[in-house]
């Protein structure tokens, strides 16, 4: 049915004399226009975009002071009755439930999303028309009701998603840097947590509309929320966001909780910005950070490179929240840690691993947690050694990022456990040989400056080694030096044998 009272609004409401009857003439125009956008007929594309013009023509038409509330008593409720069009709208344009068969229905978005991001910048326009009107006592109310769903709106729809098109995505950033403008906001970040201490910033009231879709239930009906969600947590740092961890923390462990490699990263992401932005002693409390560690621990898992990467970074962050309350008391053997706990299960999906793209993200972290341990590495010796060797056996691409990696751990594990290093001295040595002479003879493509770091990095693991054998080394390469006849392999083992010579030869 089209919606002829809307659309007789505007000149009806001229007619009228100020008062009752303009009054209800608008009150009765935007129920109409509710109830089209948020009743069946909203299905029906006819009835749908008539109640869009008629709500673009009744913007137009009324004046602000009127619109948000005038100076009358009959239109208090007129703040109410524009937050709840604004949800309408934002529920209107919101991208339909994810389908298996494919993405048909997305252009249709986009058409949609542009044509309310449009009503959407003429309302807020009035909004910061009115700012200095003295007879519009409502103007703050109405902002307040209307912040919240046009906030949505504009982050569901600026950024780069399958259901967004360039032009939907342009209106969208526009009502964006108009809310911010006309909230007086200097940033994102200022609209949601204040732009000074004593502003109460709207973060709780987002996380409150976006609550109801939030929960295991719905979290998948509106495939925009969850980007909403982890976009606007990502805009709120320290020392704002603890205050919200109870309202944060769950949506981030259902999203990464998801079967989707994709939710499962976002997820993670958003776990991790908690925990660099949330004090520890929050963390701990309740045995938060427990609960953090083990739906991170139960990805690594999972043969996902994307979300190992992710998971090992997050995890390398929150092992300083998990062992601050540990203290080591002399008399008695060190504590494992969830860093040791960690390391050993990497350890061990490492050395069967065969996918590059894997072996890469293993090796990118392995050093971080040399770093992290550093003596206690020990612990894991005999384990990084098989590592270790096995990685610097396999040609890893152009890019050689494993076996660069592999020798930056190596180089570590000999600085923090070298009195250990000696009794592997003979092993060590050949899996270096073995690689200076592979990446010297290299017929590959690996460009030059890959081959020159490679032969750096090789050449740094032997002279530490000498160093930590009190100059063995030194001595088994004088018959190498003899007998070997490539002239990149002879550089570099010169450098050895230079770098040893008048070297303390006590390991230290």
């Amino acid at each position: 049915m089209e919606p002829h009272g809307c659309r007789e609004c505007p000149s009806r409401e001229g007619s009228s004399l100020p008062g009752e009857r303009a009054s209800s003439d608008l009150g009765q125009a935007l129920s109409q226009i509710l109830h089209h956008l948020t009743g069946l007929d909203s299905r029906r594309g006819k009835a749908r975009n008539a109640a869009l013009q008629d709500l673009s023509a009744l913007i137009e038409a009324t004046e602000g002071d009127e619109l948000f509330g005038g100076s009358g008593t009959s239109l208090r409720g007129m703040p109410e009755m524009l937050g709840q069009v604004a949800k309408a709208l934002e529920k209107y344009a919101a991208p339909p439930k994810e389908q298996g068969g494919g993405s048909d229905g997305h252009s249709e978005v986009a058409e949609k999303a542009a044509a309310v991001g449009l009503l959407f910048l003429k309302l807020l326009r009035k909004v910061g028309a009115a700012e200095n009107s003295l007879v519009c006592p409502a103007r703050k109310a109405c902002l307040r009701l209307l912040a919240g769903p046009i906030y949505i709106f504009a982050v569901s729809h600026s950024l780069e998603q399958a259901w967004t098109s360039p032009r939907s995505q342009d209106v969208a950033g526009q009502v964006l840097a108009v809310l911010l403008q006309v909230t007086e906001c200097a940033s994102v970040a200022g609209f949601l947590h204040g732009e000074n201490e004593d502003e109460k910033g709207r973060f709780t009231l987002i996380m409150g509309l976006l609550k109801p879709d939030l929960n295991k239930e719905t979290w998948k009906n509106n495939p925009a929320t969850k980007h909403v969600f982890s976009w606007t947590l990502q805009q709120v740092s320290r020392p704002w966001l603890n205050q919200h961890l109870e309202r944060i923390l769950p949506p981030s462990l259902l999203i990464s909780d998801d079967y989707q490699t994709e939710n499962k990263i976002l997820g993670v992401h958003c776990l991790h910005h908690i925990v660099l932005n949330v004090p520890a002693a929050d963390l701990l409390q309740y045995n938060r950070a427990q609960v953090v560690y083990h739906a991170l621990f139960n990805h690594l898992y999972t043969p996902e490179h994307h979300l190992i990467q992710a998971v090992l970074l997050c995890l390398l962050d929150l092992f300083p929240v998990l062992e601050k309350g540990l203290h080591w008391k002399g008399d008695a053997a060190r504590p494992t840690t969830h860093c040791d706990e960690v390391l050993q299960l990497i350890l061990t999906h490492m050395e069967p691993e065969h996918r590059l793209l894997l072996r890469r993200t293993y090796a990118r972290n392995l050093p971080a947690f040399v770093k992290r341990l550093g003596i206690l590495t020990v612990r894991h010796l005999k384990r990084l050694q098989r590592v270790i060797i096995g990685y610097l056996e396999v040609y890893d691409g152009p890019e050689e990022e494993a076996r660069l990696k592999i020798l930056e751990t190596l180089k570590l594990l000999m600085q923090y456990t070298w009195p250990r290093v000696s009794c592997r001295l003979v092993v060590l040595l050949k899996a270096l040989l073995k690689l200076l002479c592979d990446v010297a003879r290299d017929p590959s493509l690996t460009p030059e400056p890959i081959k020159s770091a490679l032969l750096e990095e090789a050449t740094d693991c032997l002279i530490l080694l000498d160093h930590c054998s009190q100059g063995r080394v030194k001595g088994l390469l004088a018959k190498i030096l003899q007998s070997c006849e490539d002239s990149k392999v002879v550089t570099c083992l010169r450098k050895v044998q230079q770098a040893s010579e008048g070297a303390p030869g006590d390991g230290t």
